[in-house]
This record gives structure tokens, sequence and C-alpha cells, in this order.
């Protein structure tokens, strides 16, 4: 069974983000799991290509809305303005504590937002992003 290449938190809580590493790991479908404390630090990462002109292009980004310096909101925003090779292939999934639909509403008329689950993330929860968009990564 494949594993995902990367997995993108966005998310300016070590607390969460070593929770949610934690129910990523003990699913095993991920190779590797990336940490940036808010958007700006996604946005700078996924646009820096690597010495052969490789973007990243984690397959899966949990984001917070949130955050200090960029928040979801601006992250969606300046996503949807990447050159297509800096984001090919990614799902995005908000992961907040926010349960007010209007939030909800938002990130869903982002057409790159899959989802907007709550947190933690459960493994639950991690299990219906892979049986909707990796159906292969599925322990």
């Amino acid at each position: 069974m494949p594993k995902l290449r990367e997995i993108l938190l966005v998310d300016d809580s070590d607390a969460d983000n070593y929770f949610h590493r934690r129910v990523i790991n003990k699913m095993g479908c991920a190779e590797a799991i990336t940490e940036k404390p808010h958007g700006q630090a996604a946005i700078d990462y996924l646009t820096t290509a690597n010495d052969a002109g490789v973007y990243p292009q984690p397959e899966l980004v949990f984001l917070d809305i949130n955050m200090p310096v960029m928040n979801g909101w601006d992250f969606l925003v300046a996503y949807q303005n990447l050159r297509e090779e800096q984001k090919a292939g990614v799902v995005v999934v908000m992961l907040t504590t926010s349960f007010d639909e209007q939030d909800r509403d938002r990130a869903l008329a982002f057409d790159v937002v899959s989802d907007h689950l709550g947190k933690p993330l459960r493994p639950e929860s991690l299990k219906q992003v892979l049986e909707a968009h990796f159906p292969d990564a599925i322990p």
C-alpha cells in the first residue's frame, strides 16, 4: 500500500501539531509530516523549489484558521494565486476549533478546500479524508 509522500500541518499550536503528528504516524499513511507555524511560512515553503527546481507539493494540508502572521483565510487567498506547479495535487482540509457554520461555508467556498473538520484530528476523521481522496493510502 503506497503512503502519501507528505502531509503539511499549518498550525501555530505545538500541542495540536504534536497530537496530529501522533495520529498520522499511528495511521501510518505518510512518509513525511512537515509543520509550519502560520500561513506565510507554509506559502514560503510551497513556493521554494529544491536544487532540481521541484516544489514540495504535499498531497494533504491540514490548515488552522486562527494563526499569527498569516491566518488560514489569507493562506487560502495566497494559495489560489500560486502557479500550478506549486500547488498541483494538494488537498486542503481546514482543521479548526471553530464550529461556526459561517466559517464552514466560507472554507468550503474555496475550491481547494475539501473539508472543514474539528480539532483535534481524530483517526476516524483522517480515515475519512483518506477514503475520499487517497484510498490507496488507507492502512
